[in-house]
């Protein structure tokens, strides 16, 4: 598994974002599924004690937009997103995402996305989402907000020098 590269303010990723979640997201540089962990914290509350279905869709986004990112190492942005809450996810448990893309065109990526309990395995969050592709000078400009950091060199090596 490779750690995937972030920027700096990110609310998902950034490690600058005093707001942020400041997750690590990982690929698996051969299937191109994306996963990360998280665990909720009181800060991240819709509900008394129930995970927020906001942030919850914001981290599968996240995982969803690198899925499709990955796949053409070139920067992508949602374009529609639509996410099924089937159990409620609780503050403070373990929570594992993961997303994988399931077509892919020139200009439109589709993926799927799904945040399970740890603990079980109990499949609490679905979405999918259909993620554009930038233009050329778009994804350039991008490509440099990318943090250098020796834990993503190998991932963010591939965006700076795409083959």
């Amino acid at each position: 598994m490779l750690e995937l590269p972030h920027t700096p303010n990110c609310l998902v990723c950034g490690r600058s974002n005093p707001h942020g979640l400041h997750l690590s997201l990982h690929v698996d540089p051969i299937t191109g599924v994306v996963t990360t962990t998280f665990v909720p914290t009181k800060d991240h509350i819709g509900f008394e004690g129930i995970v927020h279905g906001g942030v919850l869709a914001t981290v599968l986004d996240e995982a969803m937009v690198w899925a499709a990112t990955w796949h053409g190492k070139r920067f992508c942005v949602a374009g529609e997103m639509s996410v099924r809450f089937r159990q409620s996810a609780n503050v403070g448990e373990p929570l594992l995402v993961t997303a994988a893309i399931d077509l892919a065109r020139s200009k439109l990526i589709t993926a799927t996305g799904e945040v399970r309990r740890a603990a079980d395995n109990t499949l609490l969050t679905t979405a999918t989402g259909k993620y554009v592709p930038l233009p050329d000078d778009r994804n350039r400009d991008f490509v440099a907000t990318l943090v250098d950091d020796p834990q993503t060199a190998q991932s963010a090596a591939l965006f700076r020098n795409p083959t």
